[in-house]
């Protein structure tokens, strides 16, 4: 299925965009270096209740693997996520950063 979700990376606003009926879903970012620091998670409770958090999340991970850069979550959703899922996402981390 997640290879069915379309994210979009809103450059303007700095942030990761999901779309669903009414509903979106989005992840803030800041670009330094070769890292992307996801900074703030916002998601309706519906699209959460629909299961959609892990879907945006890992779709997101993706994009970041695709772009050949670090990841940084500073915000505690997404660090939690990357808790849970350490061993696929642990090479997106920053050598010397620990989740």
């Amino acid at each position: 299925m997640i290879e069915d979700v379309v994210i979009t990376d809103n450059e303007f606003l700095r942030q990761f965009e999901l779309e669903v009926g009414d509903n979106m879903a989005r992840i803030e970012y800041a670009l330094q270096d070769r890292k992307i620091f996801l900074t703030k998670y916002c998601m309706c409770d519906d699209m959460e209740d629909q299961g959609f958090r892990e879907i945006f999340i890992k779709a997101v991970f993706e994009e970041v693997r695709t772009r050949n850069i670090h990841l940084v979550p500073t915000s505690p959703e997404i660090a939690s996520f990357m808790r849970k899922n350490r061993r696929k996402y642990k090479s997106l981390l920053p050598i010397g950063i620990n989740i």
